[in-house]
């Protein structure tokens, strides 16, 4: 079985390097123009798009693994570039059915035959993703979806999945030192979340545990599992109708409220990940439905994760920081759960915040604004690189895909006043204040105490400077290798000068090959002491704001 999953890894080695090695060549000569030597070519936007759309059609052709992970990437802006995350936004994880003989199968071996544990069975699938696909049938009287997991997908992912790992240290040599971190964690977190997705008893356990932490809300209505006739490769749940999401036509039709809809969607999500732990993690509008009473319905928890205590506490203290619109506190919390290098440029991070929180918000940004931020991004990008921890990647797609849904149903949704006001209702806002407070206090009682320990310390430093016996150590940090950098500029220009004093007096003395020899070295050290002034130029950056970009378009058309 290993031999024969190591075959079928190999061939799909080939396969997916036939597809992807012409952007990789594309990237390599971005980097150098020449492969190996030459200056960096600047791309432009539609450049871009153009090779997204290539980037898009490989993966369709991959088929399901790539699907999934296309549909992955474009949730990670901390990977790709904007127009990278806007055409693969596009990618539908909607493929044709297997064939239904194929699928009985499954079914059969894993639940019994159909005649004998359903009253009806419609063959006609519902659905059809690229893992698994969805039926309707009647078990005594009561309709159900039956998800049943696609023939032969284990295989073609296994081997998928390897042939991903193989391909990692290959990727690495064509991004930058920031992007090699995240595309570490989604490899990681793509293997994990993949192989979760196909158990269906994970799932199961999953939908039945977030359906328990909402019993009793009328705003929300999960299916329940139904046991008896569910297994690692079936998944039968009750079968809840509704219109989706966003089909604003219909929504308003039924006279659904779609503001109210918007806000008890984005509370659903905040309950999820900062009270209960753990939450649907694939919001796209094909997996929610409303009623016409305004209730949602969660279909498909395939994808969901949990949230450790530690990082709830610092997602509710980032929240707090945003609507108290604290930017240190925002900075602080992003340092501490790992996605802000410490060593970042906080002025520039402040300024970004500032404009983020604004977009959010859906006030109008001034253009100039937008291109100083984008200057000073440019001129210390290298200094605060933007990382996504593995354990908060489901998170941002949660929030990102969220929010997506909720301006859909309200253009003017102000997603930072609906979670600052959950925040509130829930006590988390009172709590920090009265932290605060504790910790001003604590303060204040320690600056008391070294008012008291600073005049006897001060006194004897004044005695020792007195003595000449005061002496002061420095440490100088040199995070950028600036020392560095001058030692070798130092020594290039004195063995450049050398060089050129020796090829000038061997041609003197009518040593012409030697004098070529020496000239030959003065050329290589004056190319080395020309890269290194060259040094690294900055790298465009494209910000995308969501709402910003939204009014943009509707001005073009």
């Amino acid at each position: 079985m290993v031999t024969l999953v190591n075959l079928r890894a190999y061939r799909r080695f080939f396969v997916v390097a036939y597809h992807f090695l012409p952007l990789l060549l594309s990237y390599a000569r971005d980097r150098r123009r020449f492969l190996l030597f030459g200056r960096s070519r600047r791309v432009d936007s539609q450049t871009r798009v153009e090779r997204a759309n290539t980037l898009l059609e490989s993966l369709l052709t991959l088929g399901p693994t790539f699907i999934k992970l296309g549909q992955l990437l474009s949730t990670r802006p901390d990977i790709l570039p904007p127009e990278y995350v806007d055409e693969l936004s596009k990618l539908q994880d909607e493929v044709p059915p297997a064939d239904w003989a194929e699928a009985r199968a499954v079914l059969e071996d894993e639940v019994g035959p159909i005649e004998e544990y359903f009253d009806a069975f419609d063959t006609d699938a519902i659905s059809g993703a690229s893992l698994g696909q969805v039926y309707t049938a009647e078990i005594d009287g009561d309709e159900v979806a039956v998800k049943i997991r696609r023939p032969g997908i284990e295989e073609l992912v296994t081997a998928d999945l390897r042939v991903i790992q193989w391909s990692l240290p290959i990727l690495m040599r064509f991004i930058g030192q920031a992007r090699a971190f995240s595309l570490e964690n989604l490899a990681d977190e793509f293997d994990r979340t993949i192989r979760q997705e196909m158990d269906y008893e994970r799932e199961a356990a999953m939908l039945t545990e977030i359906r328990s932490n909402f019993e009793g809300n009328d705003d929300v209505a999960i299916p329940a599992v139904v046991d008896s006739h569910s297994g690692p490769r079936v998944l039968t749940m009750d079968y809840i109708t509704g219109t989706k999401i966003n089909d604003v036509e219909e929504l308003d039709a039924i006279g659904v409220d779609r503001h109210q809809l918007a806000v008890n969607l984005q509370e659903a999500y905040l309950q999820m990940l900062l009270e209960d732990g753990v939450f649907h993690a694939d919001p796209h509008p094909g997996n929610l439905a409303v009623q016409s009473d305004g209730t949602i319905v969660f279909y498909d928890f395939g994808m969901s994760g949990r949230v450790d205590e530690f990082i709830q506490n610092k997602i509710i203290d980032f929240y707090i920081a945003v609507a108290n619109q604290d930017i240190d506190g925002i900075l602080d919390a992003l340092v501490e759960m790992g996605t802000l290098s410490p060593e970042a440029d906080r002025a520039t991070m402040g300024n970004v915040m500032e404009l983020a929180i604004e977009d959010a918000r859906g006030e109008d940004i001034e253009t100039y604004r937008v291109q100083q931020i984008v200057e000073q991004v440019e001129d210390t990008i290298y200094e605060f690189p933007l990382r996504l921890p593995s354990n908060l990647a489901l998170v941002l797609r949660v929030a990102t895909v969220v929010e997506g849904v909720c301006v859909t149903l309200d253009p003017d949704f102000d997603f930072i006043s609906v979670a600052t006001d959950y925040l509130t209702e829930q006590g988390y806002r009172e709590e920090s204040i009265k932290q605060f407070a504790s910790e001003t206090g604590d303060q204040i009682q320690r600056s008391i105490q070294s008012s008291v320990r600073v005049p006897p310390k001060l006194e004897n430093t004044l005695d020792r400077i007195e003595r000449e016996d005061f002496y002061v150590r420095a440490d100088v940090e040199d995070g950028n290798d600036v020392f560095e950098k001058l030692a070798k500029r130092l020594v290039y220009g004195m063995l450049l000068t050398a060089g050129v004093f020796s090829t000038a007096f061997l041609y003197a003395l009518a040593d012409v090959q030697s004098a070529a020899v020496a000239g030959a070295f003065s050329v290589g050290v004056a190319a080395l002491l020309y890269k290194n002034f060259r040094g690294r130029k900055g790298t465009r950056v494209t910000p995308q704001f969501t709402r910003h970009e939204m009014r943009q378009r509707r001005g073009g058309e």
